[in-house]
C-alpha cells in the first residue's frame, strides 16, 4: 500500500538553539530530526512510506524576535529544499513562515511555493497570542488562497498566561504534558479552527483549505455540539459544522486506536482524511500497521494512506 505521510517534523542541525527552547535542544529526538539519512528514510523504508511532507517542528520561526523571524524562516526553508532535492522522490515540504511579521511571511510563502516547490504552509497556532482570525492575518491568508496550497495549522507551546491559568500546579513533567501532546495542543487548535469558522474567516477566504492532524484536533467528536451552541449564539450564521467540513481536512497523526477513527470516519468522511505519523514524536511502523490492519474499507484505506494527499497537495 502506497503512503504518504504529511507530518513529519525536521529541524536543520545549524537552526536548534534558534528554533528549540533549551532543554527540548537536548532532547533525545532531536537527533532524529536533524538526520535523514541514517534515521529518516531507514524509518521511513521499514513503514513502508513512500514520501514525507517535512515540516520542520514547532514552533518553527514563530517564536523568533520579529525583525529576525524572515530570515530565519528563509534559512529554514532553504534547508529543507536541500532534502527535497537530494531525495525529490521522498521528500517534499510545507513553508515555515514568519507570521509575526505578515507581509514578510506572504513574500516567504510565495518564495516558497514558486521558487522551491513546496506543496504547502505549515502555521503553528498562535502568534503572540493572536489566532489567525485577527485583521492583521487576513492579507497573508489571501496569498495563500491565491497560491492554491493548503495551511497545515499544527499546535505549539501555549502562551505562558495560558500555561499558568490551566497547568501550574502540578508536577513539572505532568503540566508539560498536559499543555502539549496530552491535551493542550488538541483543544487549543480544534479551538483555532472553530474561530475561523465562527468569525467568517471561510467566506472570506472561500477557497482557503486547512489541514489539522492529531485526529481533528477533537472535532470529529466535539463538532456537532459546537455547531448546535454556536447556531443559537448566533442564528443568522451560516453552520459551523458545514462550514469546517468543506474547508478543513483531518490527519491521523498521533492517534493509532479504531474508535478516534472511526468516528472521524462518520464526522468527515474519507475523503478528508489523510495519513501522517508524527515522525520523531510517533512511530511510523506503528501508524502504517495501524491504518492497514482498521476496519475499513479497502477503498477508504487507500484515499486515507496517499489518494487524498496526491489530490490536495498534487503530489
Amino acid at each position: 500500500m502506497k503512503l504518504i505521510a504529511l507530518e513529519e517534523h525536521i529541524l536543520p542541525a545549524d537552526f536548534v538553539e534558534q528554533v528549540l527552547p533549551a532543554p527540548l535542544a537536548r532532547d533525545g529526538l532531536t537527533a532524529k530530526l536533524i538526520d535523514l539519512e541514517k534515521h529518516r528514510l531507514p524509518a521511513m523504508d521499514e513503514a513502508g512510506i513512500d514520501m514525507q511532507v517535512l515540516s520542520v517542528t514547532a514552533p518553527g520561526s514563530q517564536q523568533a524576535p520579529t525583525e529576525t523571524a524572515a530570515e530565519l524562516s528563509r534559512g529554514l526553508n532553504d534547508r529543507c529544499a536541500e532534502a527535497i532535492a537530494a531525495h525529490p522522490d521522498r521528500f517534499n515540504a510545507f513553508a515555515t513562515l514568519p507570521t509575526q511579521d505578515p507581509h514578510g511571511a506572504i513574500l516567504e510563502a510565495k518564495r516558497a511555493i514558486t521558487e522551491l516547490g513546496f506543496c504547502g504552509v505549515v502555521i503553528n497556532g498562535t502568534t503572540h497570542g493572536k489566532f489567525l482570525d485577527a485583521p492583521e492575518f487576513d492579507g497573508l491568508l489571501s496569498a495563500i488562497e491565491e497560491l492554491g496550497v493548503p495551511i497545515y495549522l499544527h499546535p505549539t507551546y501555549p502562551p505562558q498566561r495560558v500555561t499558568d491559568a490551566y497547568f501550574s500546579g502540578l508536577p513539572d513533567s505532568t503540566g508539560r504534558a498536559l499543555a502539549t501532546a496530552a491535551w493542550g495542543w488538541h483543544a487549543e487548535t480544534g479551538l483555532h479552527v472553530l474561530r475561523l469558522a465562527a468569525a467568517g474567516v471561510f467566506t472570506r477566504h472561500p477557497e482557503l483549505q486547512i489541514v489539522v492532524g492529531h485526529m481533528g484536533e477533537n472535532l470529529p467528536f466535539s463538532l456537532m455540539r459546537a455547531n448546535s451552541v454556536l447556531s443559537q449564539a448566533d442564528p443568522g450564521a451560516p453552520s459551523v459544522a458545514d462550514v469546517i467540513r468543506g474547508h478543513v481536512h483531518i490527519t491521523i497523526s498521533g492517534y493509532t486506536t479504531t474508535p478516534p477513527l472511526l468516528c472521524a470516519l462518520a464526522v468527515f468522511g474519507a475523503d478528508r482524511i489523510m495519513f501522517a505519523s508524527d515522525y520523531p514524536f510517533g512511530d511510523p511502523v506503528v501508524h502504517s500497521r495501524f491504518l492497514a490492519e482498521a476496519p475499513i474499507s479497502p477503498a477508504d484505506r487507500g484515499k486515507i494512506a496517499y489518494r487524498n494527499a496526491q489530490r490536495l497537495f498534487g503530489l
